[in-house]
């Protein structure tokens, strides 16, 4: 059995590259092989997003507070409650955030395959959030 305790992983600043806006990220467990997955607590302030990316296996998103925004490209942006569950295909752009007015907070779930588990790409323009 593996035990992550409470306050033994620091948060830390989403960076630049990946995000828009004021983005913490909470590191919840990384599983040791053979299993592949990671997951993490993402909260986002108003206006806060990823740019855009998409997963070799696919993520989901388990909102635990607040109300956010996320698109797959080329679909309408959708809001997405606490309570709400979300997953985003394998190899699917995509991006997710807060509203312009709400935070939101969800736990991202997502495997690697061949070490690998996210691509990030451009940003998400003001345009393509706000439509």
């Amino acid at each position: 059995m593996l035990i992550k305790r409470n306050g033994t992983r620091a948060s830390v600043k989403g960076p630049p590259e990946w995000f828009t806006g004021s983005v913490r990220l909470d590191p919840l467990m990384e599983m040791p092989a053979p299993a592949r997955f990671t997951c993490a607590s993402v909260t986002f302030e108003p206006g806060a997003r990823t740019h855009w990316h998409s997963h070799p296996l696919g993520q989901t998103l388990v909102v635990v507070c607040g109300c956010g925004w996320t698109q797959i490209e080329g679909g309408p942006v959708e809001e997405i409650r606490a309570g709400d569950v979300v997953y985003c295909p394998p190899n699917t752009r995509h991006w997710h955030g807060g509203t312009p007015t709400t935070a939101m907070t969800h736990i991202a779930i997502q495997e690697a395959l061949d070490g690998k588990m996210i691509e990030w790409m451009e940003k998400v323009t003001e345009e393509q959030y706000r439509r």
